[in-house]
C-alpha cells in the first residue's frame, strides 16, 4: 500500500503533495472544458474536495491517481450544472459565410479558449506507451479539444482516462463509477465519434520540417506586420479556414480569407499597423497581434491568433478576437510605438 506523506494534521504537508500536480491537472481539466479559466477554478476545487476528504484516502492509490479521480468528477458536475456541456468554434455552429461582421460578437456562446504551452513545462507524461491512443501534445491541439467537445460529457471523461492518461478499465470504471461494461461501451462509441471527425492529420500539426514550419510562421508574421495579402494568402492551403470567436462567422478558401483581410486591415484598422510578438499555444505556433491605429503613440493587444499547419501551407487559422488571452501568454497589454 502506498505510503501517504501528509495527514489531516498536516495542512502545509497536503498542500506540497498537490501543487506538484497542479501542472497536469490544469491540462486535464482544460481538455475536458475547453476553457483556461475553467480549469483553473476546477483545480482549486479538486484541492477542495481532496483537503475535505482526505480521511477517506488512506493511501489506497497514488495521490496522482486520487486526484485525477476527483478532478475528473468535478469536471463532470460542473457541466451537468450548465446548460451547455461543451465549448465550440464557430464552425460548429453552421456553414462558411461570404458576409462581413456586422453588429455585436457572440459573446454569450461558450467558446473554446486556448492553452498555453508555458503551462505545459514541466509536465511529465507519465502513462505507459502501449496503451495510449494520443501523445501529450496531441491530446492538447485546437482539433482534438474541438473533437473531443463534441462527446457527451461521460464519453469524454472515458476517453481522457483511457486513450490520453493510459488508465485500466477497471481504473475508469471505479473512478466514474460505472460497470466495467458501461465504461467500455462508452470508449468505443466516443472513439468510434472520434474517427468519424477527426483525423491523424488534423492533429499532427504537419508542415514539413521544424525549419518549414518556422519559416512559415515568420513569413505570415510578416506579411501580417507590412499588411501584404498577397503574401498572406500564399501561405494558405486552398480550402484553409480561419475562425475568429466570439463571432459566429467563419471563412473557408482563399478567395474568401482573402477578401475579409483586405476588408479588415482597411475599415477595422483603419489604415494602422500591426506587430506579431511570436509565442505558442496547444503545441503549435501562435501570435500576440498588436495594433497602433494612426494618431496613437502605442500598439494594443487586438487579436490572439493560432495557426494549424497541413501539407506545408496554413490549413486553418483561428483568431481569438479581443485582449482578454494575452495576460495568460504572459503578453503585455500594450508595446512601444517607436520604431
Amino acid at each position: 500500500m502506498p505510503s501517504v506523506a501528509f495527514s489531516a494534521n498536516d495542512p502545509e504537508g497536503f498542500q506540497r503533495a498537490v501543487e506538484s500536480h497542479r501542472k497536469e491537472l490544469l491540462l486535464h481539466c482544460y481538455r475536458f472544458v475547453g476553457s483556461m479559466h475553467d480549469a483553473e477554478d476546477m483545480v482549486q476545487e479538486t484541492f477542495l474536495r481532496a483537503w475535505r476528504g482526505l480521511s477517506r484516502f488512506q493511501g489506497r492509490s497514488s495521490v496522482r491517481s486520487w486526484l485525477y479521480r476527483i478532478a475528473t468528477n468535478v469536471c463532470l458536475d460542473a457541466l451537468s450544472r450548465r446548460s451547455a456541456s461543451r465549448r465550440v468554434f464557430p464552425d460548429d455552429l453552421g456553414g462558411p459565410t461570404r458576409r462581413m461582421p456586422k453588429g455585436p460578437p457572440s459573446t454569450e456562446v461558450p467558446w473554446i479558449e486556448p492553452f498555453p504551452d508555458m503551462a505545459l513545462e514541466g509536465v511529465v507524461d507519465a502513462s505507459p506507451g502501449p496503451s495510449i491512443q494520443y501523445e501529450q501534445r496531441e491530446a492538447v491541439r485546437l482539433a482534438f479539444i474541438s473533437a473531443t467537445q463534441r462527446l457527451p460529457a461521460r464519453q469524454r471523461a472515458v476517453l481522457l482516462l483511457r486513450d490520453v492518461l493510459g488508465w485500466s478499465a477497471g481504473e475508469t470504471a471505479g473512478a466514474l463509477k460505472m460497470t466495467m461494461a458501461s465504461a467500455n461501451s462508452a470508449l468505443q462509441r466516443a472513439r468510434s465519434t472520434l474517427e468519424t471527425g477527426l483525423s491523424r492529420e488534423e492533429i499532427s500539426d504537419a508542415a514539413g520540417t521544424d525549419d518549414a514550419k518556422n519559416s512559415i510562421a515568420d513569413r505570415y508574421a510578416r506579411a501580417w506586420e507590412s499588411s501584404d495579402l498577397k503574401e498572406l494568402v500564399g501561405l494558405l492551403a486552398k480550402d484553409a479556414t480561419m475562425v475568429m470567436p466570439p463571432w459566429r462567422l467563419w471563412y473557408q478558401g482563399r478567395s474568401r480569407i482573402r477578401t475579409l483581410f483586405a476588408w479588415a486591415w482597411r475599415v477595422l484598422s483603419g489604415g494602422g499597423t500591426y506587430k506579431m510578438v511570436a509565442t505558442r499555444a496547444n503545441s503549435q505556433d501562435a501570435f500576440g497581434t498588436y495594433l497602433k491605429r494612426p494618431g496613437e503613440d502605442k500598439y494594443h493587444a487586438h487579436v490572439f491568433q493560432v495557426l494549424t499547419y497541413r501539407d506545408g501551407r496554413i490549413g486553418r487559422v483561428t483568431l481569438f478576437v479581443g485582449p482578454e488571452h494575452f495576460a495568460k501568454f504572459g503578453l503585455a497589454p500594450t508595446l512601444d510605438g517607436t520604431p
